[in-house]
C-alpha cells in the first residue's frame, strides 16, 4: 500500500504516515520501478499499535524504545507496564496543577463580579488580570 492508503485506513494524515517513517518505525519497501513506498502488512501493525500506544500518552521516545525492545524478538511488556505508570504519574500531576488552577479560576470569578469595568489606559490594558500579580 502506499502512503495515501495507509493513511486513509488509519483516519490519519499521509505526513503522520511519513513521521514514522522517518523515525524509523515503519520501514517500507522502494518500489524499484517508480521509487513510491509500499507500505507491507506488518506497518501497519506497527502503525496500529503506534497509534493505540499515542492515545495512551506514550511519547514518540517511549514507542521508539518499546519498538527496539519488541524487535530484538523480547517482550516489552515490563517496559510499557513501567512507562504507563510514568505516564499516570503525570497526568496525575497535571490533574493536580489543573485542579489548583481551576479554584483559583473560580474564586477571581466571584472576585471579579464585584469589580468595576474599566478603561484602558497608559499603565494599565486591564486592571482586573493586572491586579492578580
Amino acid at each position: 500500500m502506499r502512503v495515501n492508503q495507509v493513511a486513509k485506513m488509519f483516519s490519519i494524515t499521509p505526513e503522520t504516515v511519513r513521521f514514522y517513517t522517518r523515525k524509523g518505525y515503519l520501514n517500507p519497501a522502494v518500489n524499484p520501478q517508480n521509487g513510491y513506498k509500499e507500505y507491507s502488512e506488518n506497518d501497519c501493525n506497527r502503525l496500529r499499535f503506534i497509534l493505540s500506544a499515542r492515545r495512551l500518552s506514550f511519547s514518540v521516545n517511549d514507542i521508539g524504545e518499546i519498538l527496539k525492545v519488541a524487535d530484538k524478538k523480547r517482550s516489552a511488556c515490563p517496559l510499557v507496564r513501567k512507562l504507563i505508570e510514568q505516564r499516570l504519574e503525570e497526568v496525575d500531576q497535571q490533574f493536580r496543577e489543573t485542579a489548583k488552577l481551576r479554584k483559583k479560576m473560580m474564586a477571581t470569578v466571584k472576585e471579579w463580579k464585584n469589580k468595576p469595568d474599566k478603561s484602558p489606559t497608559h499603565k494599565s490594558i486591564c486592571h482586573l488580570i493586572e491586579d492578580v500579580y
